[in-house]
C-alpha cells in the first residue's frame, strides 16, 4: 500500500511538472521588470563547447523566444582530449538548433585559455576578452556560471571570476550580469521535479534578485546536445535526460 501511494504521488508530481513546463505560460519578468519587453543584447559566456546546451538551454530558449539578441562567447575549443576542432564545429551546429545567429558566436583558441582541470585561466585576460565583446556588440546583459560552475570545473569558475573582474574594473554602469545558480548533487539529477525547488528558491529572495526560467522546449535541448556528437556518449545522454539544468535554470543577479 505504501509503495502504491509513493508511485501515485510521484506520478502526480511528474504530470504537474509537465503541465507547468508546457502549458503554464506565466508573464515573463526576466529582463522585463517594470517596462514593456524590448530587445536587449545579451552575452552568454561559457568555457567549453557543449556548456551552452548542457547547462544553459532553458536560458537560451527563453531569450530567443522573447526576441532578445543573443551573443555566445566560448572561451576555448575544448581541446583537452585533442578533439577541439571537431568540438568547435559541433558548437556551431548546436547553435543552429538553438537559433543563435552564427555570426554572433565567437569560439576562442587562446594558448592561455586551454581546456583542462589543471589549467588555471588568467582572470584579467578573461576580463579583457569580455570587455572587447561588450563594447563591440553594445552588450546590455551578461550571463555566465557562478563561482562553483555547476560541475565544479575550474575553467567554469575562472569564467565567473573573469566576468566579475570586468564588472569591477571596466564595466559601464548600465551592464546587468547574472549567474547560473549551482545546485547540490541531490537536486541536480531529479530532472523535472526540480522546477518546484527552483521556484521555492526564487520566492525566498527579494523580487528581482533571482529568476527561474523553465525550458518550454526540452526536446530542442536534446537535439542541440546531440549535435555535440563527440561528447554524446551514454553517460552524457543520461545526464541530459535526468539533469535539472535541462528543464530549469535559476539565475541570480551579480552585484
Amino acid at each position: 500500500m505504501g509503495l502504491i501511494f509513493i508511485i501515485i504521488s510521484i506520478s502526480i508530481v511528474w504530470v504537474a511538472s509537465l503541465w507547468k513546463i508546457f502549458f503554464s505560460h506565466s508573464k515573463p519578468t526576466f529582463l522585463n521588470e517594470g517596462t514593456p519587453l524590448h530587445t536587449k543584447n545579451v552575452l552568454l559566456v561559457v568555457a567549453h563547447p557543449d556548456d551552452e546546451s548542457m547547462f544553459f538551454s532553458p536560458t537560451i530558449n527563453y531569450l530567443t523566444s522573447k526576441g532578445h539578441n543573443l551573443y555566445l562567447l566560448c572561451l576555448s575549443i575544448g581541446n583537452a582530449d585533442g578533439m577541439g576542432s571537431s568540438r568547435k564545429d559541433e558548437l556551431y551546429r548546436a547553435c543552429v538548433v538553438h537559433k543563435i545567429q552564427l555570426q554572433q558566436v565567437n569560439v576562442l583558441d587562446h594558448p592561455e585559455l586551454q581546456d583542462g582541470f589543471g589549467k588555471v585561466w588568467n582572470h584579467g585576460l578573461v576580463a579583457r576578452i569580455i570587455e572587447e565583446e561588450v563594447y563591440s556588440h553594445v552588450i546590455d546583459v551578461i550571463i555566465t556560471f557562478d563561482s562553483y560552475g555547476v560541475s565544479g570545473h575550474c575553467n567554469h569558475g575562472d569564467v565567473h571570476y573573469g566576468v566579475r573582474k570586468f564588472l569591477h574594473d571596466s564595466s559601464p554602469g548600465n551592464i546587468e550580469a547574472w549567474e547560473l545558480v549551482s545546485i547540490n548533487i541531490m537536486r541536480k539529477y531529479i530532472g523535472l521535479f526540480d522546477i518546484w525547488m527552483s521556484n521555492l528558491d526564487v520566492m525566498q529572495h527579494p523580487s528581482g534578485v533571482m529568476h527561474c526560467l523553465l525550458n518550454e522546449h526540452p526536446l530542442k535541448s536534446f537535439r542541440a546536445m546531440a549535435k555535440h556528437s563527440s561528447q554524446w556518449v551514454w553517460f552524457r545522454k543520461l545526464f541530459v535526460s535526468f539533469s535539472s539544468y535541462t528543464y530549469v535554470n535559476t539565475l541570480r543577479k551579480i552585484n
